[in-house]
């Protein structure tokens, strides 16, 4: 068994519950984040979930997964934002107990969360309005 199965249980269990008081809507939002990177770690390095290693969830994979999520789950922004801060909430859990993976989780804590378009409110004022 790798490093990523019992962090990710010790996460739910003890982490998102316990000490976070997390409620049960945020529980299965990260349980459904977990089931669907898992499967595209699975489909993406050929590997069995249960085989999956920490080092695996790299920068590259995760960047694969979101933009998985828009083009192929047509995922909004909002929706991708929140999966991606699922990831980073294990990972930095993860990162007090694996210092080893270090160099790769703290390259995925580095992805920011994607920006939405502008749009403009009916009272922002127009580029040719003047200001007061």
């Amino acid at each position: 068994m790798t490093a990523l199965a019992p962090t990710l249980q010790a996460f739910f269990s003890t982490r998102l519950t316990s000490q976070y008081g997390a409620s049960p809507q945020t529980v299965a939002a990260y349980r459904d984040t977990w089931r669907l990177l898992l499967g595209y770690a699975a489909q993406t390095t050929r590997t069995p979930p249960a085989r999956l290693d920490l080092s695996q969830l790299d920068a590259d994979l995760i960047n694969g997964f979101l933009t998985s999520l828009q083009t192929q789950r047509h995922n909004s922004i909002a929706t991708r934002n929140a999966r991606l801060a699922a990831v980073h909430s294990f990972l930095a859990y993860a990162s007090r107990y694996h210092p080893e993976h270090l160099a790769t989780i703290g390259r995925v804590l580095a992805i920011p969360p994607k920006r939405r378009p502008a749009t403009r409110s009916a009272t922002s004022p127009t580029p040719r309005s003047p200001r007061c």
